[in-house]
């Protein structure tokens, strides 16, 4: 999931190590900053000795409810194996996550220990020397087997593997922290229990459903231009109807973007889908979607799992006074396939930084190595985390937890991520722009998609040439 507004990037030179102790160094040192080359350092694969004094382990996240759970969960649960280690997780608004972390990562000193980036930060990241490579760390202490390899791809692996497939050679940098993808959030009592299969039906019933009930609109989905949002949307429809946002072996994206199957999902996205969305809901994202269907005002809508827990608050919903009322009115479903069945990767990972003390490095090290047991991530999921672990995923604890978590463990093998490339900043802020304008009819579909794939195109034409992943 990919929500705050990019705005300027920062491109970090990487600097020498710092000197570690001698005690450190006969361990394989946890390295404190990044190479001259702005290479990522290496942290050992043995966790050096933990300290024994007091210690705040600090994540830095955006200000929502799993950053809530997650700082709530690590100090009930971590404290267990490490009673002197405080877990705090420093939020921000959402507006400002990637430059909370990068704008201090380019003055080679954080306050946080472990940044949780999104997939497509990671070659920023890397790139510019801010995060650990625990290739290392990862053989000797994780059961890579234990998950979905494109999932350890796309949370941790860098540069980007084809899609679905994870390089056994290529370097790790994070491990999962949070996983997700949307859902499909429909009115059972508007249009039966049965969700449509197709994209197409999907449209069809939300076209009837808006039509049957005045002040109901058909569709609620993100289309503002901030964060992914927009971008996501027309990703998402593209992917369903054979779209590819880009050929990653040669980089190329004008004449892949905007082929005859994307051009079909931008006209299903501006000429079909818009018609059916609320007035002024052109730039709606993630709250505005979850307010129309909370207040009875959507038929159909997609969301991000992760965000969709406060529909069954009845505090927050019209539709019932309690959970079982409203789950007498709201489903939750897999996206609806058309000539694929491809769903949008969200979630994110927790890496290591660069910068943090060695002895935090440490503790971080020891906290990704407990927090991804299969025991640990099944107490994840009954406390409202979205793991990664397939018995997670697979277990009670997840599934029985919350009536869309199902839908998440369905669409893992569905999941299609965007561009893993240093230029990713750019990119998305290309694509939501124009989609946007399309939707809000200030551009023309065609030409809107056009200039997406010719602006893209040069800007990867003048990038790094480092990365891959997507389709």
């Amino acid at each position: 999931m990919r929500y705050p507004k990019r705005t300027g990037r920062l491109s970090v030179p990487g600097r020498k190590a710092r000197l570690a102790t001698a005690a450190m160094l006969a361990a394989t040192t946890l390295a404190a900053c990044g190479g001259q080359d702005g290479s990522a350092p290496k942290a050992p694969a043995t966790i050096p000795e933990l300290t024994k004094d007091p210690l705040t382990l600090s994540f830095i996240w955006f200000d929502w409810p799993p950053a809530h759970a997650l700082e709530a969960f690590a100090n009930a649960e971590y404290a267990k194996l490490r009673p002197n280690v405080t877990i705090k997780v420093k939020t921000v608004p959402n507006a400002n996550w990637h430059d909370a972390m990068f704008t201090q990562f380019a003055a080679h000193k954080t306050d946080f220990d472990i940044p949780i980036l999104d997939s497509q930060h990671i070659g920023e990241a890397v790139t510019n020397g801010n995060i650990l490579d625990i290739t290392d760390f990862v053989k000797k202490n994780i059961d890579v087997k234990a998950y979905n390899p494109y999932l350890l791809a796309a949370y941790g692996q860098f540069p980007q593997a084809e899609t679905g497939k994870r390089d056994e050679n290529a370097s790790l940098y994070g491990l999962p922290l949070l996983g997700d993808t949307w859902t499909m959030i429909y009115r059972k009592d508007l249009i039966g229990d049965k969700p449509p299969q197709t994209w197409d039906e999907m449209i069809s019933v939300a076209e009837k459903c808006q039509a049957d009930n005045p002040g109901v609109s058909g569709l609620a989905f993100h289309q503002a231009n901030g964060s992914d949002a927009a971008a996501v949307t027309y990703n998402t429809v593209n992917g369903v109807y054979g779209g590819n946002l880009w050929d990653p072996k040669t980089r190329k994206i004008d004449g892949v973007l905007n082929d005859a199957a994307g051009q079909e999902a931008m006209d299903v996205l501006v000429n079909k889908m818009k018609p059916l969305t609320a007035k002024g809901s052109g730039n709606w994202f993630i709250d505005e979607v979850n307010a129309a269907v909370a207040q009875g005002k959507a038929c159909i809508a997609f969301n991000w799992i992760a965000a969709s827990g406060g529909l069954l608050d009845p505090k927050q919903s019209t539709l019932g006074t309690t959970r079982e009322q409203i789950l007498d009115k709201l489903g939750f479903a897999t996206l609806p396939a058309q000539k694929t069945n491809l769903v949008p990767l969200g979630g994110m990972g927790m890496h290591v930084s660069a910068y943090s003390p060695e002895a935090n490095q440490a503790e971080a090290l020891n906290f990704m190595k407990w927090f991804e047991q299969g025991d640990i991530q099944k107490k994840w999921a009954a406390a409202g985390g979205v793991p990664s672990r397939t018995d997670a995923l697979e277990s009670p604890e997840f599934l029985d937890a919350a009536p869309f978590n199902q839908v998440y463990t369905d669409s893992v093998p569905r999941m299609r991520d965007m561009w893993n490339v240093p230029e990713y900043a750019r990119l998305v802020d290309i694509e939501n722009t124009n989609v946007n304008a399309a939707l809000n009819g200030a551009k023309a579909p065609k030409a809107a998609l056009d200039d997406i794939a010719k602006q893209q195109q040069a800007v990867l034409n003048a990038g790094s040439g480092k990365g891959g992943g997507g389709l």
